[in-house]
């Protein structure tokens, strides 16, 4: 005999906040435009209901794909919503998941689920649905907090990078508008033993920079060891 539960259930939802970052451009979310009531025509965030037996985080990947064609991209819980007004539908709770991607390699298209899908810059955002707006912000503060402890902005750059490159990728993710200062962040970020120089750049019109590529097993070595502040001190100004 199935059980009956004395108090009503809520809904159960995911939402996805997908960052993009490719050469030349600022950070930017994908976005879906609703084809569904409520708030239908408005941007939110890719999302939708958690099956009756369906895991979190697999509910999450595949609502991503049906409503934008994104796919194998490596997503991680990073905050619960559960305002009891934040779905005209009732009482729903999200747990939003996020992830940072190089959008050229992820081509999206919408679903029947969305008229279309976007990626719009993070300081150029459409007046979104639901909650959206505080998922978003509190994604980005998860964001920067972890490429800060984390090596996620070298799966952004190219197997062979220069340290202008590196910069450039790591002020626009932790969204710097003055910029590192330059000298200072090359000389701490050699020093976390995380760089590999392999070689200098061919076929340049100017003096060709020395290149480097991202040493996963001086990673691992860190990691292993527990001493992952020194990442954190080549990025963090205010150590």
């Amino acid at each position: 005999m199935p059980y009956c539960y004395e108090y009503p259930r809520p809904a159960l939802t995911v939402d996805c906040v997908i960052f993009g970052l490719d050469a030349g451009t600022e950070l930017k979310v994908l976005l879906i435009q609703r084809a569904n009531e409520p708030f239908i025509g408005q941007w939110a965030l890719p999302g939708g209901f958690v099956g009756i037996e369906e895991d979190i985080e697999a509910a999450a990947l595949r609502e991503l794909e049906e409503e934008t064609g994104v796919r194998d991209v490596y997503i991680e819980q990073f905050h619960t919503f559960g305002r009891p007004d934040r779905d005209p539908r009732g009482r729903v709770v999200s747990v939003a998941h996020f992830a940072l991607v190089n959008l050229e390699d992820h081509p999206v298209h919408p679903s029947s689920d969305a008229r279309r899908v976007e990626w719009f810059e993070l300081e150029k955002l459409p007046r979104l649905a639901f909650d959206h707006d505080d998922i978003i912000a509190i994604a980005v503060e998860k964001l920067r907090q972890k490429v800060r402890h984390e090596p996620l902005v070298f799966e952004l750059l190219p197997a062979e990078f220069t340290l202008s490159q590196l910069q450039q990728i790591y002020e626009k993710v932790m969204g710097v508008k003055e910029g590192f200062n330059k000298r200072n962040f090359r000389a701490r970020m050699l020093k976390t033993g995380l760089l590999k120089e392999v070689g200098k750049q061919q076929g340049v019109a100017h003096r060709p920079a020395r290149l480097y590529s991202f040493d996963r097993e001086a990673w691992e070595r860190l990691h292993r060891k527990g001493a992952l502040g020194a990442l954190r001190k080549a990025v963090d100004f205010d150590i």
